[in-house]
This record gives structure tokens, sequence and C-alpha cells, in this order.
């Protein structure tokens, strides 16, 4: 009787506490603002940087500067449903450099996207490289601008074309 009697309390206390316990949501993630570090890059680098202007489902996860051998601009956005892009721009970079991003990946076709042509990357094995399964890269002026991750080739087309009014003022200020 006193062993089911202090599993009847036991059970009880371990009730109370899970019950008494406070639960809620975990704290939004503060958003990031992509001009301001923007223009930090910019004033560090001495040179523009690209600034997408996303959909407002879209969320920003990282935008940094990479210091590297070849320095990075580098904005990684969530898509829901769609998946993850990173929007990087090598400064003083070509298409060499972006084998080195894309775990040795070459470029294999190429395509035009509003008058510009863009080098094409197709990932055969993406779990053997971070999940990215698509790439497109441009040279902007000195820089590359290389867009990659797991977006479909006709969202990363569109990303793309969103960004070519920058990329040609980038063409041209360089």
């Amino acid at each position: 009787r006193n062993l089911i009697a202090a599993l009847i309390v036991t059970v009880a206390v371990v009730a109370i506490i899970v019950l008494a316990v406070p639960r809620g949501e975990p704290a939004p993630r503060a958003e990031i603002d992509v001009a301001a570090v923007a223009a930090n890059v910019e004033e560090t680098m001495g040179s523009a940087v690209l600034v997408p202007d996303l959909p407002s489902d879209w969320h920003v996860n990282a935008a940094e500067l990479v210091d590297a051998a070849v320095p990075v601009w580098d904005i990684t956005v969530a898509v829901p449903q769609q998946g993850f892009v990173h929007i990087a721009q090598g400064f003083d970079a070509d298409v060499q450099w972006a084998p080195q991003v894309l775990s040795g990946i070459a470029p294999t076709d190429t395509t035009t996207i509003d008058g510009r042509e863009w080098d094409v990357f197709t990932v055969k094995n993406p779990s053997d490289n971070a999940n990215i399964s698509y790439a497109l890269g441009t040279q902007a002026g000195t820089d590359y601008v290389l867009l990659y991750g797991s977006l479909s080739p006709e969202a990363t087309a569109d990303l793309a074309s969103s960004l070519s009014t920058q990329i040609d003022d980038l063409s041209e200020a360089q």
C-alpha cells in the first residue's frame, strides 16, 4: 500500500510541475536590416553592394561580409515552401571563384536573363553539397554575383531578374 501511495504522490507531483511550468512561444527572431548592413559593407569595401528588394514572406537569416581570400557580401534568405538562397557578391572575383563556393562545381551551361548572360551551375548531388542544387552567376564589373541554394531554376531566374538593374549599376560603376 505504501508503495502505491508513494507512486501516486510522485505522479501527482510530476503532473503539477508539468502543468505549472509556463510555456510560451519563442521570442521572434530580430529582423536583419540588410540596407544598414550593406551600407557598412560599402564603407568597408569602398564599393557598391547588392541590396535586394525581397518579397515580404522571404526571411533574411544572415547578411554579412565574409572575410576570405575573396571577400564576399553574402545574404542568406529562407524562402517559404521553396528552400533557401544565398545572394553572394564576390569582390574582385570572376567565374573561377564560383567553384570554390560550390565545392568544385563548374558551370554547366549559360542562360540569358534580362539581356545579361548568366553561368548555370547544376549540382547533381545536393545532399553532398550542403543541399545546394542550383546556382546562377554573372560578372558585375570586377565583382562576380552568385545566386545559389535550393530554389528551383525558375525561382532563381526570377531573383536574378529582380537584381538586373543593380547588377547593371555595379557594372557601370566599376
